[in-house]
């Protein structure tokens, strides 16, 4: 496929969005007014945050990214004696 062939694939298939969208509008009596008031053209919110990266990682998978406190999984291992470098992870 080339890019102008591309391009007015794209083109058709906005336009049918389009006719569908108003379709839509017409058969259910909405107005711009109205569909703005229910939040339709607000911006998107914006995207979370990436996870924290793992930091520590125990046999059964359970992890920690070393913010806050000891989870209870590594407290229990500290507390038997194991150090927390030991569950550190690379």
């Amino acid at each position: 496929m080339t890019a102008a062939m591309a391009t007015t694939a794209i083109d058709n298939e906005r336009a049918e969005a389009i006719r569908w969208i108003q379709d839509q509008m017409a058969d259910y009596g909405l107005t711009i007014e109205e569909l703005a008031a229910a939040g339709c053209f607000d911006p998107p919110p914006p995207p979370p945050p990436p996870p924290a990266p793992v930091c520590y990682r125990n046999a059964e998978g359970l992890t920690w990214d070393g913010q806050g406190e000891l989870p209870d999984w590594l407290g229990r291992a500290v507390n038997a004696g194991q150090s927390v470098e030991f569950y550190l992870v690379g």
